[in-house]
């Protein structure tokens, strides 16, 4: 049993076909870069990023889709925005690291009733 045939014979074409995309497209979407490229779905273009020889550009292709997302936080209305870079692995929570050490030992304290 064979797969499908691969969609991309070299990265060049892969490159090419991705510079089209966003040169032809006002609203750049992974899904939509997805469907451009041919593929049926969105892990279909991720696992493309799995082959050593495609993965530069599908990353760059991803970090100019979430720059586009980034740039919309600042338009006023970002939940959108923030939705979409939620699912792209982004996070919106604080973490505290808190270390204790070389402290000196916390004296007992004894209470007395009087």
């Amino acid at each position: 049993m064979t797969g499908r045939p691969a969609l991309f014979n070299s990265p060049e074409e892969l490159e090419e076909k991705i510079g089209e995309y966003f040169d032809t497209v006002s609203k750049i979407t992974i899904c939509g870069l997805a469907y451009f490229l041919g593929f049926e779905s969105r892990q279909s273009f991720y696992d493309y990023e799995e082959r050593p020889e495609f993965s530069y550009i599908i990353k760059r292709a991803r970090l100019k889709i979430e720059g586009n997302y980034e740039e919309m936080l600042f338009e006023g209305k970002p939940t959108g925005a923030i939705f979409a870079l939620k699912n792209m692995g982004w996070k919106d929570k604080t973490e505290a690291d808190v270390t204790i050490r070389d402290l000196p030992p916390i004296p007992a304290v004894i209470l007395k009733k009087r």
